[in-house]
């Protein structure tokens, strides 16, 4: 009788602990944010916000089409088999990047080791000291009393042409940081500290302007080289003297450079800008037109007018019959339908891609890519990046958008630029952003 008592007085004790729960107020739990329901409702990163269109991209839809050349492979080499490939839906900048917009990542690259010098620093987490880019911006460069104290990063006197103090482009060095996902991932490397996978180097960033006269011997173009990225006039064409490894360190500044001011927004970092892959690029310049050989849909270079499509090598070298004797303004001539200029001349692009002649006949359907982290010490032949589009001296057959071609990783030419891409959702209607 005794045990019947105590299970009776028990199960009311529960009873009453219950309905005083129930009964009391559910509202959200200070901690988490929460309803304290006992239910499963899930953590949410943040607040829903989702990044609008990003200045100066388009977005290239997800799709299917026949990668690969549409036409005659005239040299029959052979590198690429026409084949169906599926691509993930991605963000695109419109134009090559121009001259004003790797100035900009240049000088924040200057005014960043000047404040490290001038000692234009703030408290950081964990009492890391950190650049303070608010003063570093205000650095007056006209100023002698400035210059003075920023004589490490000025050319020494033996180096001055009449005196003159100017800027040593070989100080201008971006330090870049990045985590080796391929590497990372291997099931090898299970388990090994995520330092072993941080990759650490110094990129010297400014362009090589002597490029104009280094590719074309016995040729003039030294006011290419005096005045190409450091002239007004040429601030809207495409910077080229830009080797690859320059490339992704723009990409990877340009990614620093959005998440700092999300992240002082408290707002998600989003996705990493980068090249595209050679399967990105290709269905990007084609269009929405898969078996079309140019851009702009037809088989000719020129339209019904008899007019040049393209900023490239007519003819057997009639260089200004398009309007432009080197480069020209990188929105110059008509979009394609996915509204990117110049997918085929002006410059050729870099990709994120190895060149390798049997690529095609292993790479995945499904977002294909071939990458190598190629090093110093690596032989010339893992330093073959894949180039695209053709540029204003190469024939007609290089602006085709089968055409494949390749440069080293470390080169730098007068002829090759490079454009941005960055993995977000199409741009959500006005109302959603509310």
């Amino acid at each position: 009788m005794k045990m019947r008592n105590l299970l009776l007085n028990l199960g009311m004790l529960a009873a009453v602990s219950v309905l005083a729960v129930s009964c009391g107020k559910l509202g959200k739990s200070k901690s988490k944010g929460l309803p304290n329901d006992g239910q499963l409702h899930g953590v949410s990163l943040g607040t829903a916000y989702s990044m609008p269109k990003p200045p100066g991209m388009v977005y290239v839809p997800q799709g299917t089409f026949h990668m690969g050349p549409s036409d005659e492979d005239i040299s029959y080499s052979f590198t690429a088999r026409n084949r169906q490939i599926s691509i993930n839906g991605f963000w695109m900048d419109a134009t090559e990047i121009t001259n004003n917009e790797y100035r900009q990542f240049v000088w924040s690259v200057r005014d960043s080791i000047a404040a490290t010098i001038l000692n234009y620093k703030k408290p950081g987490g964990d009492g890391v000291e950190i650049i303070d880019q608010k003063k570093a911006a205000t650095i007056k460069w006209n100023d002698p009393k400035i210059l003075e104290q920023l004589n490490a990063m000025i050319v020494t006197p033996d180096n001055r042409i009449l005196g003159k103090k100017e800027l040593d482009a070989d100080k201008l060095v971006y330090r870049s940081e990045t985590f080796d996902y391929k590497e990372a991932s291997k099931r090898e490397n299970a388990g090994k500290p995520r330092s072993q996978f941080i990759v650490k180097k110094d990129i010297k960033i400014y362009p090589d302007t002597l490029v104009w006269i280094r590719d074309f011997s016995y040729s003039y173009n030294e006011p290419m080289s005096k005045r190409y990225f450091s002239h007004p006039s040429f601030g809207n064409y495409p910077v080229v003297g830009v080797s690859w490894k320059q490339a992704t360190a723009f990409c990877e500044w340009r990614t620093n450079y959005l998440n700092s001011f999300l992240e002082s927004k408290k707002r998600i970092a989003e996705s990493d800008f980068r090249l595209p892959t050679e399967a990105e690029w290709e269905y990007a310049a084609r269009g929405g037109r898969s078996q079309a050989p140019y851009p702009w849909g037809g088989y000719y270079l020129r339209n019904k007018k008899g007019c040049l499509l393209a900023n490239f090598k007519p003819g057997r070298g009639n260089y200004p019959e398009d309007g432009g004797f080197y480069t020209v303004r990188a929105d110059a001539y008509w979009p394609n339908d996915f509204g990117l200029y110049n997918m085929s001349g002006n410059v050729a692009e870099w990709t994120s891609s190895l060149y390798y002649e049997g690529a095609y006949n292993f790479q995945h359907d499904m977002n294909p890519d071939i990458r190598w982290n190629a090093k110093d010490s690596d032989p010339p032949r893992m330093k073959r990046k894949v180039i695209r589009g053709g540029s204003w001296k190469d024939v007609g057959y290089f602006l085709q958008t089968g055409a494949r071609n390749y440069e080293y990783q470390d080169t730098s030419k007068s002829y090759i630029g490079f454009r941005c891409v960055i993995d977000l959702p199409p741009t959500p209607s006005k109302k959603a952003r509310k």
